[in-house]
Formats: structure tokens, sequence, C-alpha cells
């Protein structure tokens, strides 16, 4: 497996000739000369286009396919002059490949980032910097000995760094650099820009490098003197580096038993690569492996997400190449998301990964996807990736497919014919992982006769109907077709894809799409044949248990991309060439007109894809179980829709959209805008709006039929619909006593409520549209929020600033606002008063008869307090007659309503509504007086003290003290003050309610005393409405205007002597029930507490007596708490 491949040192082959140590050729050649020949042989043009020599030819395709050793051991004696142009030619010849291996591609635009995924300073970049250190003279002292390149790279001093000379080496093999050593001491995954630039220099400028023989080739023309001589200058000049290898390798030399004896031959780091070395470009595992393992250390913070991302989008531009690292980076990239510790952390807590982190899985489940469905792979190297998955696969933390449920799918990815649909109970099949897909994709091949046909000729006819018998090879037309589970074919054109095989990946989409296009229009016509009784019975099974969009291969993706990106291509008048030997790509300008395979006249490789959209949009499909599966079908639909906007719309696409649309309708139970519905089929709302916003400037009829259709939403519906054959659009199949889990329910009605809100601002100003949409959005829409914001943007559109009011839509908004009236009234709702307000609002808006019908069937509407506070009070408002500009009849007739719904929540609810009632219905005596009595009869058993003390003062206030009286007398009937509530909020309606019947008259303060002395016991409280009720005398506001006597009332007789009684009396209970758990801190409060006791002791006649025995009597009883008593004594004697 490449994870666990032992990389030998570069470039230590061991070289030798035969005889070596033995014999040594005699005579000595030409040690060096420039790389360069004749401008032919370099690879660079002359002037006159002189034909490349044999010899050239010849050494290119030797250094671009064969390993030197294999050279040498080939051939007895290689010629001087074909050995230097294998050498010469081994070197890399195309920048892209340098390019991809120095900075990472952001795809699509062609920018590139560096490893960090910075991208703001293009210039900081390693292949840019590389490119301006070569144009500005950086690189000097080049020299390529055999199979390595070496040079020096200047990098310039800056205001922070001085200037930096760094030595940089480069061995390469069959045209890729094998490894790179530079002193900079770059830490990365990619090449550092010096080794760039080192590079550059000899894919640029091969004619100024000098050229040498591979080292051991020169030491091989040299004879023992010039060996010794070659040795010691060498030791000379790096004495202090090499004197200690030297010496150790001379002793094992001399010893005639050491292992450097026992060996064949020395290792030449310039020899080139020996045959069993793996052909492919440095990559350095250890650093792409730390980078992985800091990426996920971030947890999605500093932007690792995109980092990561980037790291795979690395991986398909390798694969792209056909470059053996894609796979070899992803298995490093696969360790490392395995040995993420939060993975352990996140089941053991059983806690789900983020969204983000769990596309990433997803984007290396489908990697994986691509690198076993590679069709030009070894069968010995599927093998030991289907080893390598299949240990992942079984470690208990590798997460599953869809997210953090088991899934419930039969193992759909397998070519063959599945039987017939069933759901068997998820627990006795195993989980699949997101490594499941590409462990079955193992067991595909590229064999098959009729696919390899498909995929390598472009005008593939039926040339064989004796094999078509069934017709599944071929259309009528002729045209191939491919019949395989969808997601597995669309698979395949993605490995073609990303495999660097466009055409091939085009023609396989394409008979793909013409097999859905087929199989399309075989279920219309088996919907036709059975339509009446399909109908009859109004029930589906489920037609598709695994959907396209959404799917963890994306199909439906996959097809749209690759038809995309070739229509656009041509459209740019430029194609794709991957002829090239070494693997480049190269765009030509002006490519050959040829026809295109298998299009109908008018049809387009765009207008293909969008129709493919279409097709897989519209897909009926069940919602498939668990959150992260569910988010995905959302997120994958509205990526598609957003790829689909990006099409501009000409006579060819409407056409198409008017034919899918078309066909979408008249499916039945295979289409999800069809007139059979399983209820747990994903809606169609989103795509139904793209679908109206399209069709509508052309086809309006269409369009309103498409986005009707789709508001339905049957999941929610808690029964069948009644069988009303007239509508079949809305036959619903229901499958009882089984509620599923639909995670992203409130995305779904939002997007439904969106739907509707499209067709309300489309269909302004057509009353017959209106109705329509408004009929369907009380029929489907369930969500009471819902339907108050569509009743918000149909009152928002109808009333425009810049235009006049439509009134059929202020009508709808009307009509939506009362359903959310009636579908809030008996649930908890936050937004219900604002709803309240906005409903009256909006009647105010549509007239007089709509604040009318309001009030009059207010009780389906609103509550009582409701209706009282927030209708009648508003619609009664002078701002509201004033808006109107209504005259006196009217308001009359608004008055009459307001008071009758006033008396019939009074009536209802009296405890809140009373006063409201009172308010409403002050302009009216026989309605006023109805609305007392109303109050006077729910005094006695439904009203507290609170709401009658409310009512009292406001009938004071109105003028009637005596009504205000009497209900102060009862609200005080229902009041309770222990001795410690001396800071109870009704405090002040008690001293209000004294004073009032102290102004009445002496006998109203006699009925009113012997209720206060009842109803509290707060000495404090007690004492305050004696002092009041001793400083002015009673009846000084009589109701009759005359002066009652105005000698005070006496403390000695009643009603006043019964007061003083009780305040004594409650002063003596409070003293007794605070000594009983009095702490030190509390003394002197309780010391002037007793001050206050004794003023009202002395308003008695006696009172000084009771109060000495009073202080007696405490003294004795707590005579215990001597401090206290102490403090008694020094106060009070």
């Amino acid at each position: 497996m490449m994870a666990e491949r032992v990389q030998p040192p570069p470039a230590k082959r061991l070289c030798c000739r035969q005889g070596y140590g033995a014999t040594c050729r005699q005579g000595q050649r030409a040690a060096g000369a420039l790389c360069g020949g004749s401008a032919a042989a370099q690879g660079e043009p002359s002037r006159t286009q002189s034909p490349e020599s044999l010899l050239d030819i010849a050494a290119r395709r030797v250094a671009e396919k064969w390993p030197f050793q294999r050279v040498e051991e080939r051939f007895e004696r290689i010629p001087e002059p074909v050995q230097r142009r294998i050498v010469y030619w081994s070197f890399p010849r195309s920048e892209r490949e340098i390019c991809m291996y120095s900075s990472f591609n952001a795809g699509g635009g062609g920018e590139e980032v560096g490893s960090g995924g910075e991208s703001a300073d293009e210039t900081r970049l390693p292949f840019r910097r590389g490119i301006a250190l070569l144009e500005s003279g950086c690189v000097d002292n080049v020299l390529q000995v055999g199979f390595h390149l070496s040079g020096t790279v200047r990098e310039p001093a800056t205001s922070s760094e001085p200037e930096l000379l760094c030595n940089v080496s480069v061995s390469f093999d069959r045209c890729k650099i094998t490894s790179v050593t530079c002193s900079c001491g770059n830490k990365d995954i990619f090449y550092c820009a010096h080794v760039v630039a080192l590079s550059l220099y000899r894919v640029r400028k091969p004619e100024q490098v000098k050229l040498r023989l591979p080292i051991s080739e020169t030491l091989f023309q040299m004879n023992r003197d010039q060996l010794q001589k070659f040795v010691q200058y060498l030791i000379t000049v790096h004495h202090t580096d090499v004197l200690p290898t030297a010496q150790k390798l001379a002793d094992e030399i001399l010893s005639q038993n050491s292992e450097i004896n026992q060996v064949h031959g020395a290792p030449d780091p310039t020899a080139g690569a020996s045959v069993d070395d793996e052909n492919c470009w440095h990559l350095d595992e250890e650093q792409v492996q730390e980078q992985v393992k800091l990426f996920l250390s971030q947890g999605g913070y500093h932007g690792s997400g995109k980092q990561l991302n980037l790291l795979f989008s690395k991986v398909r531009e390798m694969l792209m190449m056909r470059d053996s690292n894609g796979a070899r980076m992803l298995t490093l990239i696969t360790e490392q998301f395995m040995g993420d510790p939060r993975l352990a952390l996140w089941r053991q807590q059983g806690t789900t990964m983020t969204d983000k982190y769990r596309q990433l899985w997803d984007e290396l489940g489908a990697l994986w996807m691509c690198i076993v469905l590679n069709p030009h792979c070894k069968a010995e190297q599927k093998a030991a990736w289907l080893r390598q998955l299949r240990r992942w696969n079984g470690v208990d933390v590798c997460p599953l497919e869809d997210g953090n449920h088991g899934s419930e799918l039969i193992n759909l990815t397998n070519a063959l014919p599945q039987g017939p649909a069933g759901n068997p109970d998820s627990l006795t099949r195993p989980h699949r992982t997101v490594f499941t897909r590409a462990i079955e994709a193992c067991d595909l091949h590229w064999q098959d006769p009729h696919l390899q046909h498909i995929i390598t000729e472009d005008h593939y006819n039926n040339y064989c109907y004796h094999d078509n018998l069934d017709g599944s090879l071929f259309d009528s037309r002729g045209w191939p077709l491919w019949h395989e589970h969808v997601p597995t074919a669309c698979a395949r054109v993605d490995a073609l894809r990303s495999h660097g095989y466009p055409k091939e990946a085009l023609r396989l989409a394409i008979a793909i799409v013409n097999t859905l296009r087929r199989q399309q229009q075989k279920q219309l016509e088996l919907f036709r044949c059975h339509k009446k009784e399909l109908l009859h019975r109004g029930v589906t099974s489920v037609t598709n248990l695994e959907g396209w969009v959404g799917h963890p291969l994306d199909p439906i993706g996959t097809l749209f991309a690759t038809l995309m990106e070739t229509g656009r291509g041509r459209d740019n008048g430029a194609a794709l060439d991957f002829s090239g030997s070494s693997g480049s790509c190269r765009r030509t300008e002006n490519p050959v007109c040829t026809p295109l395979p298998f299009l109908e006249d008018g049809e387009t490789f765009v207008s293909l894809a969008v129709e493919t959209a279409l097709i897989g949009l519209g897909q009926q499909r069940v919602m498939p179980d668990g959150l992260y599966a569910q988010e995905k079908v959302c997120r994958n639909e509205e990526q598609l829709l957003a790829k689909l906007q990006e099409v501009d719309l000409d006579d060819t696409l409407v056409k198409i959209l008017r034919k899918q649309a078309t066909l979408l309708l008249e499916a039945g139970p295979y289409g999800g805008l069809g007139e059979i519905l399983y209820r747990e089929s994903v809606p169609m709302h989103t795509f139904a709006k793209y679908l109206f916003t399209s069709l509508l400037p052309h086809d309006a009829e269409l369009a309103y039929r498409i986005a009707l259709r789709a508001m339905r939403l049957p999941v929610l519906e808690s029964a069948a619909p009644s069988a009303d054959l007239s509508r079949p659009q809305h036959i619903v199949s229901v499958v009882p006593n089984r509620y599923p889990r639909w995670f992203t329910l409130s995305h779904i009605e939002s997007q439904q409520c969106e739907l509707a809100s499209t067709m309300l601002t489309a269909a302004k100003g057509d009353p017959c549209k209106l109705h329509t949409v408004l009929e369907s959005i009380q029929k489907n829409i369930h969500s009471s929020s819902h339907i108050f914001k569509l009743a918000q943007d149909a009152f928002k559109i109808a009333t425009l600033m810049d235009s006049l009011p439509d009134l059929t839509l202020l009508k709808v908004s009307l009509e939506l606002g009362l359903q959310v009236m009636r579908l809030t009234l008996s649930t908890l709702n936050w937004r219900r008063r604002e709803m309240v307000r906005w409903l009256v609002t909006c009647a105010t808006e549509v007239g007089v008869f709509a604040l009318d019908n309001i009030m009059q069937n207010w009780f389906t509407l609103f509550t009582p307090t409701e209706a009282t506070s927030v209708v009648a009070s508003t619609i009664m408002s002078n701002s509201t007659i004033v808006r109107l500009h209504l005259d006196c009849n009217q308001q009359e007739k608004l008055a009459n309503s307001a008071r009758t719904l006033a008396l019939q929540c009074a009536m209802k609810d009296p405890q809140n509504c009373a006063l409201s009632a009172l308010t409403l219905c002050e302009k009216d005596h026989i309605a006023f007086e109805t609305a007392y009595q109303i109050v006077l009869d729910a005094a006695a058993t439904g009203m507290n003290y609170t709401q009658l003390f409310t009512i009292a003062r406001y009938m004071e206030h109105r003028g009637y003290p005596m009504r205000a009286y009497k209900l102060a007398t009862l609200a005080m009937t229902h009041l309770n003050l222990s001795y410690n509530q001396d800071t109870h909020p009704a405090i002040n309606d008690v001293l209000w309610a004294c004073a009032l019947s102290h102004s009445l008259g002496k006998n109203e303060l006699a009925a009113v005393i012997p209720l206060v002395v009842k109803s509290v016991k707060c000495a404090t409280v007690l004492s305050d409405i004696l002092r009041r009720c001793t400083l002015t005398t009673p009846g000084m506001v009589a109701l009759h205007s005359r002066r009652n006597s105005v000698k005070p009332m006496s403390l000695d007789k009643a009603p006043l002597r019964q007061l003083l009684d009780a305040t004594i009396g409650a002063y003596i209970n409070t003293t007794h029930s605070r000594l009983t758990h009095i702490s030190p801190r509390h003394y002197s409060e309780f010391i002037e507490f007793l001050s206050k006791a004794r003023e009202t002791f002395l308003m008695a006649h006696d009172g000084h007596i009771q109060f000495t025995q009073f202080i007696d009597n405490l003294k004795q009883i707590y005579k215990g708490k001597k401090k206290l008593m102490m403090l008694v004594r020094e106060r009070f004697g």
C-alpha cells in the first residue's frame, strides 16, 4: 500500500560496468559540454525549422519511458552522444507540473494560492516568485550532472530581510522531478520559489546549462592516478565536511570482510533511477501529513476548511494530470482524517460533527470513488486500495455515509438490477460508511463492449440489432443508451473527467442523459395506460428510495458540470487538447469544428445540461432519514438551482423548460409535480419557484400550474384528502400511523412560503389568479407564522407608494390575516399581539366594511381582551375615523358594533374586559348601564379586588362617586392584609377607598370602617387611616352640596372607636410577632415602632394606662432579652 511503501534514498542506484574492479577500460573521453547541440536537438525550433534528428526522437521517447538502469542493462555499450541526449531529454519540459507542485490551484479561475490558503498577494506565491527570481537573473552556477541539476539562487534583500543565497539541487527521472533540496529550509507541502527558479531555468534555457554525464561515467573514464588526484582534491576543498566520511569509507574498503566490499558497484546520486524505483514526482509526505494534522486541529477556524478543500482540489488536479501522486496524497490525507482525535470524542459524547467537517468527509469518499474507478488502473493497485479502504472502513469511528443515522438503503451502488423495493429492518444491515461506495466500486470494471464503444466512438450507432432486441442498448434513433444504476454510471463520468478523459466522459454522459430521457418517456406512457386506476386508488408507493439530488455521489451535478464545461468551451471557441505525451494540457483557439455527437437539431450541450438538471430536480424521491442527509438534499438542490440561474435563457432553453414542465405535470407517481404524490416525497417548492420565475414571461399559464401543483406538503396532512377526483392534482398517498422526522421541515415551510409570496407578487392586478393563489395558500400552508408573513407581504405589495392600492390583493392580505387569527386563537404565540394590531391596520386599509365585519365576528378571531383593548379601541380612535373620512352614519354604525362587542366581551370575561367595555360604552347611556350591571354581577364571584378598585377609580373619575364607593366596598370584601404587609400594592387603594367614604359622609364612612377592620391587620396602615379620618369632618364633599356638621368625629364613639381599638390590637399583635424572631440589629427599628404605637395608644382616653400596662407585660414576658428590655426602659420607663 502506498502509504506504507518504503522509498529508497533518491538517486542511490549502484552503478558499475562489466568487469568493474578487475579491469578498467583505458582511455579518456571529454568530460563535459553544454546541454545544447543543434537547435533542433534541443527541442527549440530553429529559424529554418530543420527536422529533428532521429537520435533526439529516439532519446526523447526512451527518456520518457525507460529507467536509465534498464537502458544500461539492455545495451552493453551506450555511445556517449546517445547517453547525453537521453540525459538531456530526461528533465521535465512542461511548466504545468512544476506549477502544480509549487502552488494550490483554487479551481476554475486559474488563481493560484499557497499552501497556507492565501491568495491576496500573488507575487508571494512560490511559482510566481520563482518566475520573478528567474527573470531578474538570480539563478547562477547551473550544472547538470547526469540526472542531477544544481545551482544557486539569490534572494534579493528586502527592507526586513538580508540577501539570501540558496544552494538548490534537483534530481529527476523520466521527465519527473523525483527529489528537491534547498538550503532555505523550506517546510511546506510544495516546492519553494528557489527550486521553481532553478527548474524553470533548465526548462526555458537548456542551452545555457552545462551538461555532464553521470559522475560514475566520468569516474569510469579515469585511470588510477586521475582517480587518486580527484579524491585528494575533493577532500582538500571540502576537508572539514568530508574528511571523517572519507576516512571511514577508506577503512571499510581496505577491510576485505567489510559490508561495502560485499556489494557489486557503488551508489551514484547522478545516475538516474533503477528499474525498481517508482516513477513519480517528488512529494514531501511528512509535510502533507503535518499540514493536514494542523488544519484538522484548528477545527474549522482560521480558514482550515478552505485549506483542506484546496488540498482535495490538488488531488483532483493530480488525477487530471494522471499523476500517481494523486492517490498517494489522498492516502496521506485520509490517514490523518482517520486519526483525528475528535472522531472518538464525538462518538463517546454522542454529538455530531460540524456540517463543514462532514462535507470534507463526503469529498474524501467521492475522491476515493474516482480513484478506484480509474479506467486504466492496474489490478494489483486496485487490490491494494481495496485493502486500505476496508481497513479504514472497519474502524469504529469511521463516519457513516448518512451522518449519524444508519442507512436504510439497500446496496444501490451495484450495477446489477435490484429486487423489489423494500424497507427491511435497519438493525439487520451493516452501516454504510463514507468508504462503502468506493469499496463496492472496486467490483466495477470497464470491459463491457457496449460501454467501450460508447466512450471511444463519437458516432457509435446501432450496428448489431440482434443484440438490441429489448431496446436496452439503443434508442429508436440508433443512439446508444447505458442502463446502470444512475449514481454509479455518473460516478464513471466523474472518474473519466477526474483522470483526464474529458471526451470519454462527455460521450458517456450523453448516453446516460439519453437513457434518462427515454426512461422519462416510458414512465409517462406507463402512467397514461394506468392513469384511471391510479387516480381512483389515489395512492402510490415509493418510486425512488434513493434520490439523485442530494445523493453522496452527486450524479446530476456531475452530468451538469460535464455538459456545461463542454458547452461553454465550444461557446468560447476553444477546446482542450490532452494529446501531449507529457500530459500537459494546452488550449487551442481554433479547434476543428466536428459534428456534435448524439445531439438533436438545435440542441446544444448547454441545453442538454439544463434538461438533465430539470429531470433530476423533478424526480419524485423519498426524503432520506437523518439530519445531515436531509440538509444535504436542500443544499444540493439550491446549489444546482444557483447554477441554472446563471444560464441565460434563449428560445431553445425556454422550449426545454416548457417540455420538462409539461412532462413533470403529467408524470403521475414518477415526477415530484405529478398528480399522485407519495406522502414523504421531497417537496418541490424551491424547484418550482425557479420554473415559475423562468416560465412566467413566456408561458404564464404553465408557470402557475407548476407553482400551484408544487404548493403541496402532504407530510403535514393528518389524513388522506377526500376523494374529489375533479381535482386530481391534490391526490396524496398517506401512510397511516407514521410520523416521519423531518429535521429540515422549518426550512421546507419557508421555501413553500417563498413560492407563495412569489406567486402573490406576480398575480398583482389579476383577481382570478390572486383568488386561486389564496385558495392554494389556505389549503397547503399550515404554519401560522408563514401565513402571517404572506399576509404582510401581500399588504406591502398592495400598498406600494408609487401606485394606487390594489384592493383585490388587500383583500387577499386580509383573508390571510383572518386565517392567522383563527389558527392562533387557542394557541400560545408570542407574536399574537403584533398580529392583532396588524390585522386592524390591514382592515382599515380595506375599508369600513372590513372593520365592521371583524368586530361582528370577533369571537372567531380574538380573545375578549384583544377584542376590547386592541381591536375596538383602535377602531374607535380618532386617528382611524380621520383616516377613513367617515360620516356620522358610518361612525355611529361602527360605534354600535364596538359597543355590542364590548358588552359581549364583558359578559364572557368581565375580569379583563369590564373596564374597556365601560370606556367603549360611555356615550350610550343604556349600554353603559348594562356594562355597569355586568360588573356588579361579576363582582361577587369572578373579579378580584385589584380589578374592582381599578373600575371604582374609573367611576370616580367619570363623576360617579356613589358607584365608585359601592365598587370599592365590594373590593374590600376580597382583600386581606396581614400584619407584616406594610408595602402591599393594595394599600393605596384602601387609603383611597377610605378617603372616598370620608368625603361622602359619616354614614358611608361608618359602613366602610368595619370592612377595613376585617380586611386589614397591618397596624401602620390602620393608624394611617385613623389619622386621616380625624383630620377633617366627614361629608365635606357631600352628594347634595350641603355641609354636614363641622364637628370632627369622636374617637370614643362608633365608627372611629372600632377603628381605634382595631389599630391598638394590631400594634399589640404585631409587637409580639416581631419579638418572636427579632435580632439585635433590628432593636433600634423596633423601638421606633413602639414609639409609633404609643402615639396611637394615646389617642384613646385611657391610652396612657393601656400603653404602660402593655410595656410592663413586654418586660415581664421578654425579660430574657435583657439588652432589648433595657432599651425599652430607657425610652418608655
